[in-house]
């Protein structure tokens, strides 16, 4: 059975929704790393989320979602393409002890200096064009709950996620209300007036309702129920449309050019001193596991080819 990602839209509302299921691409990452059960819960979670926040946009590139942390956890990080490919990986602190129960605060944001951050990173860059990034306080105990605090304050945009991730399987279900024509979202809270002609009285009533079924949906029923009997389950009693399903999947970027360049920005006297230490240096992909290895003449050939461009580019003296 394939992953699958699938949206939906409720009728004559501005309600939209999507639910992912991701076994393979999230068996493909712990196949590579083993995690502690918390930490593999808090990766799945972002995982499913990626998925789920790539699919609405409408860019050709990378969205990285990533927490900073300050506790056992140091870094985790999630990347999903236009094409919904994925990949995930999270660093831990040495000798960390992990409790069997523990939550996001005490993982990542421990002393309270975590950090979210959402990138946007465009594949079709204009020149001098930077990746966009939004960065945020750990505000909220929960994946899920963090983001709908980045979204609400970033994107002023209504948005309910819920998530969870065990050793098989990463699940979500995500709900937004989308902004009226020429305006932004509604703050989560407020009312529209009775008397509004426009329908975004009925939007407030669809997303209300929508959000408050969804919230009947507990962890278990999240990943042990396949995701169009669950939508099924959910809304049976509302006017839905659903849309072609993608498929998302596991794919890692890295390859030994990029490697490559990341040497040649660390100088020729680092990576000189670092062979003159190792006698070649290896390098392990986080995300997939693939090693990379660079011996004596793999870089100088690297820092030959890097002198020859700029010798090739650079201005002729004239002589007189």
């Amino acid at each position: 059975m394939r992953d699958t990602l699938q949206k939906f839209m409720f009728d004559n509302s501005l309600v939209r929704g999507e639910l992912v299921d991701l076994s393979e691409a999230w068996r493909h990452v712990l196949s590579r790393r083993s995690y502690p059960a918390p930490v593999a819960s808090l990766l799945g979670e972002m995982m499913a989320a990626a998925a789920l926040l790539s699919a609405n946009l409408k860019f050709n590139g990378t969205i990285i979602l990533q927490m900073h942390g300050d506790g056992p956890v140091k870094l985790l990080v999630v990347e999903c393409d236009a094409a919904l490919q994925l990949r995930a990986t999270a660093k831990l602190g040495d000798d960390t002890d992990i409790a069997s129960d523990a939550r996001l605060q005490q993982l990542v944001n421990l002393h309270g200096e975590g950090r979210f951050a959402i990138t946007l990173d465009p594949s079709d860059k204009l020149p001098g064009q930077q990746p966009y990034q939004g960065i945020v306080a750990l505000d909220g105990d929960s994946v899920a709950t963090v983001i709908e605090n980045y979204m609400m304050r970033s994107e002023q945009l209504d948005t309910k996620l819920w998530l969870a991730a065990n050793d098989s399987v990463a699940r979500g279900l995500l709900l937004q209300r989308l902004p009226e024509e020429g305006g932004t979202g509604s703050k989560s809270g407020q009312s529209v007036s009775a008397d509004s002609d426009d329908g975004s009285d009925n939007d407030s009533d669809t997303w209300n309702r929508a959000v408050t079924l969804a919230s009947t949906v507990s962890d278990e029923e999240l990943l042990s129920t396949d995701i169009m009997t669950l939508l099924r389950r959910l809304y049976w009693e509302e006017q839905v449309r659903v849309f072609e399903p993608r498929h998302p999947q596991f794919r890692c970027t890295c390859t030994r050019e990029k490697v490559g360049n990341m040497l040649k920005l660390l100088g020729r006297g680092e990576v000189d001193e670092a062979l003159a230490d190792l006698g070649k240096l290896e390098i392990n992909c986080d995300f997939c596991g693939q090693d990379y290895a660079f011996d004596k003449v793999d870089c100088a050939q690297l820092f030959a080819a890097e002198t020859l461009a700029d010798a090739v580019q650079a201005p002729r003296q004239v002589q007189h």
